[in-house]
């Protein structure tokens, strides 16, 4: 178990490691996702949405909802860049935490939310609830994270590109190749639909549990899902604390 967790987010990757760590995040994302919007009537982990709704509000003449969702996409940047910063750092120390440590950092901001999450609402900032910002910027550090470990392969904060990919698999499925002298012929990459579709799976699955979730503990819900990250983080940081002796 030791080993599968080290693996699981450590420096040497592998096909299978990327898939199994991709389905837990997107359960937590999905997770979150629904939790946050039981919380305050706002989904946070696409923002395509958030940009929509303030083009909407640009166009109604309502500046204070289009600069919430402003501030809100800039929090998932600095999410995303943050987890860059940390993943490249990690790289050129050679360390085996180096895609860990986005993680232990999203552990502690979900555990936070899921600790003081109420008292936290209750800040209102300049135009937006410092919560929504927290969760922005939590899934732009996971996002960003699984972009870069899988090489671009794989998102697990949104399923729109998901959804795409399966399409256009299942398009190439039923396409009929009636020339020979046609290479390469079009072919459908059934592990890619399965990988997806498990992906789609997953996000369902922990929305529908982040959604129970509030429902019956509230923000506390939220420290399950910290106790997770944590759980997949802490291996490969104790094999650079402990058994290389490195201190970063």
């Amino acid at each position: 178990m030791l080993n599968y967790l080290s693996n699981l987010t450590g420096r040497d990757r592998s096909e299978r490691y990327d898939e199994h760590l991709a389905h837990f995040l997107t359960f937590i994302a999905g997770s979150a996702n629904a939790g946050g919007y039981m919380a305050f009537k706002q989904y946070t982990s696409h923002m395509t949405g958030i940009a929509s709704s303030s083009a909407d509000a640009i166009a109604l003449g309502n500046i204070q909802t289009a600069t919430a969702g402003a501030l809100a996409i800039l929090a998932f940047i600095v999410g995303a860049a943050i987890s860059a910063i940390l993943v490249n750092w990690g790289r050129r120390k050679g360390l085996h935490s180096q895609f860990a440590f986005p993680l232990l950092l999203e552990a502690l901001f979900i555990g936070s939310f899921g600790l003081i999450g109420e008292q936290l609402q209750q800040i209102n900032g300049f135009v937006v609830p410092i919560t929504v910002v927290l969760l922005c910027f939590i899934m732009g550090l996971q996002n960003a994270m699984i972009t870069k470990l899988s090489g671009a392969r794989i998102r697990t904060t949104h399923i729109t590109g998901m959804v795409t990919d399966i399409g256009i698999e299942l398009g190439k499925l039923v396409y009929v190749n009636r020339s020979p002298r046609i290479k390469p012929p079009v072919k459908a990459d059934r592990g890619k639909i399965l990988l997806l579709s498990g992906l789609i799976l997953m996000f369902f699955i922990g929305g529908v549990t982040g959604a129970v979730g509030f429902n019956q503990l509230g923000y506390h819900s939220a420290l399950f899902l910290a106790a997770l990250l944590l759980v997949m983080a802490v291996m490969p940081i104790v094999k650079d604390v402990v058994t290389e002796g490195r201190l970063w």
